[in-house]
């Protein structure tokens, strides 16, 4: 879809159209997500907990991806609105170029201070060689893994849905076919010969799928296969008046989700307080959780899309309207999932592991997590206007209220001072997706977004 098309015509069709092949792709991605997970629960809980602690861990870096990401969100779409193909083309470039620059000094010094972080959360041997085993691999390949979301940003970017969704099916499936045969001596089920890798064979069918995706994404993208086409020149330059811009505008997005992740590090420490089966049990709601905010992810890309666009074009009640359209249809898919959850919570988690007690404590997180994740849909539906915009200091507010003023002081009380059970751990986290509503509310009826460009 061009400009004129995304921005002309009925915005629900448009909005529907951008999102649900993004929404589809993301769903069977974060399916896999679940699948290995499965997996990793018929080695051991202590398996479970030592890829939960380093996914934890990973997404320290992961910030500096989002940083560049959301900014790119931003300059690419309107940049295109505006339909300068040029500009668009050259931010392509550099987009791919300076995440690839970013992710290999990232990935140099996380791996070196990783094991010390692990220790941090646990002094469970087997739980650390679990992450070790799972961890050093995908931080060698950080760069592929970051260069793969630019790709497929790019093209979501410029209107074209349906690429990305079938990179993300195809790695997917990589993925799927791959795990079971790298991970075990004997394939379940279909009992032929596997390779007995254990956590690194997972690990390892994760990186062979991302270079998967983002060698197909990037030949897309060389060929001149979509709108726009790169140069492998224009990839062995640096410009500095675009680079600056893709550490600055979304320098807020990638600060509150540095801050989030530091919240979810020292949570997960709280967490951990109750023992190897709780850490196991979020390990478990992450990943659900992970695959709730799938079709979320799509319909607030589409909608970031849109509002980008717009705004490129000087049309701020289109802008509006689709940022009103993405919350509502959030939040009605968050709360089909949340029933589901709620009536089958104990299904769900016979999913991942037969270990009883594993599954007593997930059993409430289920039914308190999921459901919360309704007032994050909203959040996200509405926050949508902030990425488009450029106006990103909103996310970072709502993340500092959220999590560090209201729910990390929470759990202090919680875990330290009353020795409450698990269960008032678990509705800390609806406390906070509440609170962080109400701060992305405030500031979208605020209106800056409005006035906001790059």
């Amino acid at each position: 879809m061009d400009s004129q098309q995304l921005l002309g015509g009925n915005i629900k069709k448009n909005l529907l159209k951008l999102s649900l092949p993004t929404s589809l792709g993301f769903a069977l991605q974060s399916m896999y997500d679940m699948v290995d997970m499965m997996w990793v629960g018929r080695i051991s809980a202590s398996a479970i907990a030592g890829v939960t602690i380093f996914s934890t861990v990973f997404w320290i870096v992961v910030v500096l991806n989002e940083i560049i990401g959301s900014s790119s969100i931003s300059l690419i779409t309107q940049s295109y609105g505006k339909n300068d193909l040029e500009k668009t083309r050259r931010v392509l470039e550099q987009t791919l170029t300076f995440k690839m620059l970013v992710a290999v000094v990232a990935a140099i010094i996380m791996s070196i201070i990783l094991e010390p972080l692990l220790w941090f959360f646990s002094e469970d041997n087997n739980v650390i060689q679990s992450a070790l085993e799972y961890g050093y691999i995908r931080m060698f390949f950080l760069p592929i893994m970051f260069a793969s979301y630019s790709v497929n940003t790019a093209l979501r970017c410029l209107g074209d849905a349906k690429t990305p969704m079938k990179i993300m099916i195809i790695s997917s499936i990589v993925n799927i076919i791959l795990d079971p045969i790298f991970m075990f001596e004997e394939v379940p089920f279909i009992h032929i010969p596997g390779l007995n890798m254990g956590v690194f064979g997972a690990a390892l069918a994760t990186v062979i799928s991302t270079i998967v995706a983002f060698t197909t994404g990037f030949y897309v993208l060389i060929k001149g296969q979509s709108i726009i086409k790169i140069s492998l020149k224009g990839l062995f330059k640096l410009d500095w008046e675009i680079d600056k811009k893709l550490l600055t505008i979304g320098l807020p997005t990638g600060i509150e989700v540095l801050m989030r992740n530091l919240s979810s590090i020292i949570t997960l420490k709280f967490v951990s307080i109750y023992g190897t089966d709780a850490v196991a049990a979020m390990g478990i709601g992450s990943k659900l959780l992970g695959f709730a905010f799938t079709p979320i992810m799509g319909i607030s890309m589409g909608s970031s899309t849109i509002v980008g666009q717009a705004l490129g074009a000087e049309q701020v009640d289109i802008a509006e309207e689709t940022a009103k359209l993405s919350a509502k249809v959030s939040i009605m898919m968050l709360s089909i999932f949340s029933a589901i959850a709620v009536l089958i919570p104990n299904g769900i988690m016979k999913l991942f592991t037969d270990v009883r007690s594993v599954i007593e404590t997930g059993i409430p997180m289920i039914r308190i997590l999921i459901p919360s994740m309704i007032f994050t849909g909203w959040s996200i539906g509405l926050g949508s206007v902030f990425t488009g915009s450029g106006h990103n200091t909103p996310y970072l507010l709502s993340s500092i209220v959220s999590r560090w003023i209201v729910q990390i002081p929470i759990l202090y009380i919680i875990t330290s001072l009353l020795n409450l059970s698990i269960l008032y751990a678990w509705l800390s986290f609806m406390v906070a997706e509440v609170s962080e509503l109400l701060t992305i509310y405030y500031h979208y009826k605020k209106g800056l977004w409005k006035i906001n460009r790059v």
